[in-house]
Parts: C-alpha cells; structure tokens; sequence
C-alpha cells in the first residue's frame, strides 16, 4: 500500500535522507523510531510532498505519487496527522473535522467515517462538539487531529509524534484507536520516540540514525533485545 524506494531528500545543501526503503502491505502499522533530528519528520514531510524529493520513489497502492503535490497525495487516499497537531484553535470541534472533508476528491465525503461514526469512536469529542480548539486538553487535540485525518477515508494514515505531550491513560486510549484503524484495513505509518507505544501497536519496528534506516525488527525481537537497541542507535 506504501513503498518508498532510494528516498534522499535535502534542505537546501543539508543531505538529509539517504536512501531510505520501506514496504508496507495494507492494514500495516510500521513504526519508525529514532532520536530528535534523524530525519523522521522530514521523511513523512516527503511522502506527503511537502518536502521536494531529491532522488527515489514513493507509490502508494501501486500508484507512483513521487514529486505530486501535498493536494495531490491527499486525494490519492494518504491523511498526515503532524507532530504538535495543527489544530484550529478557532474553529469548533465539528468545524475541525469538516476542514478534512475539503477537496478530498473522489475519496471524499468520509463515505466510510462520516461524522456520525467519528464521534462514536471518538467519545470525548461528541461531548465537546461545540468547543473550539483552544479550549481541548493536549489529548482531546490529538484526537481531533486524528479524526479530521480520518473523514478523508484515507489508505494510509501519516502519525507524526502523536503521543508527545500526552498523559498515560490517553496514550493507552491513543494506542486503541491505531488498533481499531488497522482491523479496518488503514495502513499507517508511525513515526514515535515512545518506544513502549510503538512495541504495542505496531507491526514492525524501524530505527533510523541520521537519515538511514539502520534497523528493522517485529515487536517481540525487539523487546528482547531493547536494552542493546538502545545502546547503540537510541542514546546520545
């Protein structure tokens, strides 16, 4: 459902990606984890054509989508959740979600998560329905985030740090909605420095050190050897 292929992007003379690879079939979570400033953000910020391709290939369901546009890579099916949210803090909660049905294409209209059934699975919403933004706790953000992602019907869901900030009991809640998205067939790509989030939900593991992918490993391999993982790819 999402191939990138040789992925190298830069920031202007800054070599930032360096032929990154990953294959994932549908209704697959792949987690990607790795310190600040490896090139997580900038790798999800490729595939949704914000950042420019330097070199590689990215499809998504068979479609080749290198070098579309960020309106383009929407309509094809992939939804982005960014880091830090980006929310309206304006807008209502109800407001939020419709700015994701906009020019969503012919995937549009949130045929299979139509408002109704986003605030069924999103319980906290319903209640604050009428509530702007800005008055949402971090978590109530993230899942809005989410669910404005979702009315787009998407093939692939982008999470950039969607726990970051978040009490345990909402990354518990958090970790139960990625499931629930997988048992529907949405393939989603995870990019996380909670480890013990990523190890729940995900599929398979990935690390990436200064803009390679360096590791890749199912959740149990990965537990049993976390301690040496740590050591050598994720300490400072």
């Amino acid at each position: 459902m999402l191939r990138i292929e040789g992925m190298n992007t830069h920031y202007g003379a800054s070599h930032v990606l360096h032929g990154v690879d990953l294959d994932m079939p549908q209704g697959r979570i792949s987690a990607v984890l790795g310190r600040n400033g490896v090139g997580k953000t900038t790798m999800v910020k490729t595939i949704m054509g914000l950042v420019g391709l330097s070199g590689g290939r990215v499809a998504v369901g068979g479609t080749d989508i290198t070098g579309w546009p960020p309106h383009r890579v929407a309509r094809e099916g992939v939804a982005y959740v960014p880091e830090g949210r980006l929310i309206f803090p304006d807008l209502t909660v109800i407001e939020n979600i419709k700015v994701g049905e906009r020019g969503s294409g012919t995937r549009g209209a949130g045929t299979a998560w139509p408002l109704a059934r986003l605030l069924e699975l999103f319980p906290s919403l319903r209640e604050r329905s009428a509530s702007r933004g800005s008055q949402l706790s971090g978590g109530e953000q993230q899942m809005l985030a989410i669910a404005r992602a979702l009315v787009s019907d998407p093939k692939v869901m982008l999470l950039d740090e969607p726990s970051q900030g978040l009490a345990p009991l909402v990354v518990r809640e958090l970790a139960r909605i990625i499931r629930l998205l997988r048992e529907e067939g949405v393939t989603i790509l995870l990019v996380e420095q909670n480890m013990k989030l990523a190890e729940a939900v995900a599929d398979d593991l990935h690390i990436m050190v200064k803009g390679r992918m360096v590791y890749r490993a199912t959740p149990d391999v990965f537990r049993a050897e976390e301690e040496a993982i740590r050591a050598r790819f994720l300490t400072v």
